[in-house]
């Protein structure tokens, strides 16, 4: 029998669930790695197992992927909810991007939902999945 996949509070770290195959997203994901000095995250690929399990957990088809998602705990964000929530994590200065908060979902997440939908066709998709630098591989799940 297949272990259930980890949620942050399983983990007792947050999990960025990002798509290893597109440009934006591997930099992002690069980005947050390199900048969270508390190493708070844990980071999985779409394309992974663990990745493709928490979609599934969550009620979500893992063949039609959000560009990016925050497990908290039982909490899941998406959109950008999520991307406040991910640079909310990382501190000062980047917390201070929360202060787009302050626009409501409502008109945030369309805008989050077009840059995702032409992610490919803007930034490019990878061959080949990103993997993390050997440095980081201990958060990558």
């Amino acid at each position: 029998m297949k272990a259930n996949p980890p949620s942050g509070d399983e983990t007792g770290h947050p999990i960025i669930l990002f798509d290893a195959a597109c440009v934006l997203c591997s930099a992002n994901a690069r980005f947050v790695l390199e900048r969270d000095r508390k190493a708070l995250f844990r980071l999985a690929s779409m394309q992974g197992p663990v990745g493709q399990a928490l979609y599934r957990r969550y009620g979500l088809d893992p063949d039609d992927p959000a560009s990016m998602l925050l497990f908290d705990g039982p909490r899941m964000r998406r959109d950008s909810d999520a991307v406040l929530g991910i640079y909310e994590g990382l501190g000062f200065p980047w917390r201070l991007a929360t202060l787009f908060r302050i626009v409501p979902a409502v008109l945030r997440d369309p805008v989050y939902r077009w840059i995702a939908r032409n992610r490919y066709r803007w930034f490019g998709r990878r061959e080949q999945c990103w993997v993390a630098p050997p440095q980081y591989r201990d958060r990558i799940l």
